[in-house]
């Protein structure tokens, strides 16, 4: 049974969470600031942008996870943001854009490859932001959810320098990695072992990392099978 407040992340520990909320404290109060000073003409529209709030989360406490990558942050928040104008403006039912600018925000992230969940909250903030953002129009996109997201992936990428990630995430190993036996199914301590060797958080657990290596030996058993029938 998993002990009570154990890290739900493959790789996480204590330090490294504690290093992330530094990292969310850094990405927001530098985003916040400049965006403030670049943006202080911008009238009633909103300087920072909720949206920030999760993509720091990601982009500090998992940044190996691909949602979490420059081009997702960055546009994964603009493409939604222009996704929820699109709603807001051609669809008259305040509930049924909010769902169409959600829904649809997916599918263009999904299609241009930056999936990213803040997206989401980007593109219902384009529907539900008010009149100052609705007569910004497909501005929003960029003024403010484009600043922002930028600096924040900016602030990101300089921050990470010395976290001792790799930022934005390149699979590297730690350690030489030696051929493995067939048949060698990997135990569960083996996993952590190896989590520790790469030092990185990803967004899946331990458990199913473990049943994806062991559906992995049953396909790679069957297919030596077949090619010595």
């Amino acid at each position: 049974m998993r002990p009570l407040f154990a890290p739900i992340l493959a790789g996480a520990n204590l330090p490294d969470r504690l290093f992330a909320c530094l990292g969310g404290v850094f990405g927001i109060a530098i985003t916040s600031a400049i965006s403030f000073w670049a943006l202080r003409d911008a009238g009633a529209l909103p300087l920072l942008v909720a949206p920030m709030g999760a993509a720091a989360v990601l982009v500090f406490a998992v940044p190996a996870s691909p949602l979490a990558q420059p081009w997702s942050v960055v546009g994964g928040n603009i493409v939604s943001a222009l996704v929820g104008v699109t709603a807001a403006r051609f669809i008259p039912v305040p509930h049924l854009a909010a769902g169409i600018a959600v829904g649809g925000a997916i599918l263009a992230m999904s299609l241009l490859r930056c999936l990213h969940p803040p997206g989401g909250a980007a593109a219902l903030t384009a529907v539900l932001g008010g009149p100052a953002v609705a007569s910004a129009g497909y501005g929003f996109a960029l003024v403010p959810v484009g600043v922002n997201a930028v600096l924040l992936m900016l602030a990101g990428i300089l921050f990470h320098r010395f976290s001792g990630h790799s930022y934005p995430h390149r699979p590297v190993a730690a350690v030489p990695l030696p051929p493995v036996p067939p048949g060698a199914v990997p135990h569960p301590d083996d996993i952590d072992r190896a989590l520790e060797d790469l030092g990185e958080t990803f967004d899946v657990t331990k458990e199913d990392l473990d049943l994806l290596f062991r559906r992995v030996e049953f396909h790679a058993d069957a297919r030596r099978a077949r090619e010595s029938a």
